[in-house]
């Protein structure tokens, strides 16, 4: 990623790059504009290098953007989103070009049969499910996904507090209230998940054993809207 932002620094009217992962790795997405934003830019031009783009994958990161500018203290600088990269002519150059440059392919030898290995039982007390449904894609899952990882190994909850393991699952059933995540061993659903509140899970759910109620809902048995 970081030749990958040389080289776009190399083009003719680039003043800086930066890149950013979506779902897990630092920096985050969210994280890199804001430290762009602080700067004094008039515009910036996010380049996804998303493989394949999946509608819903491109959903969420239109919705996540328009949330995360209205949470801002200051305005953002004016932002415009370039083609995906699948759909630009050079693409097919570029394919062409990797399957004929024989020289920089790797020839593949069969791996020598390992001997079996043993595995432990994870510890942890704590699970944290992120749902991967439809709805919760849509909602912008995979940036809640990202966002929970990174701050899993910033703050070594694995072996923080009681421990806690994070996994993605399919849908979790109360699609609308997405984006959706499911804590254990309370089996507490969260819904209308953002960053602010994957840190105040972490921080008071997690490592305090405290639902935090104002993201929280209740198996009541009835239907149940999102809370403003």
């Amino acid at each position: 990623m970081e030749r990958l932002a040389a080289r776009v620094a190399a083009f003719d009217g680039v003043t800086e790059t930066a890149f950013a992962f979506t779902e897990q790795g630092e920096p985050s997405l969210r994280e890199t504009l804001e430290a762009l934003c602080a700067k004094p830019f008039a515009e910036i031009l996010i380049l996804p290098l998303f493989l394949p783009m999946e509608p819903s994958l491109l959903a969420w990161l239109k919705r996540s953007l328009s949330r995360w500018q209205l949470e801002a203290i200051e305005p953002w600088p004016q932002l415009r989103m370039a083609r995906q990269v699948s759909e630009s002519d050079a693409f097919d150059r570029l394919l062409e070009a990797l399957t004929q440059s024989i020289a920089d392919q790797t020839e593949l030898v069969p791996a020598a049969r390992k001997a079996a290995e043993g595995s432990l039982v994870p510890p942890q007390k704590r699970r944290v499910l992120v749902c991967q449904g439809g709805p919760c894609n849509a909602a912008g899952a995979s940036a809640i996904w990202g966002h929970l990882r990174n701050e899993q190994k910033r703050q070594n909850l694995r072996t923080t507090g009681d421990g806690t393991m994070t996994a993605k699952t399919t849908c979790l059933g109360p699609c609308n209230l997405a984006p959706v995540m499911q804590v254990f061993p309370e089996g507490t659903y969260y819904g209308g998940v953002t960053e602010r509140a994957v840190d105040r899970i972490i921080s008071e759910h997690l490592l305090e054993g405290r639902i935090v109620a104002d993201f929280a809902y209740e198996a009541n048995g009835r239907k149940q809207f999102l809370r403003g």
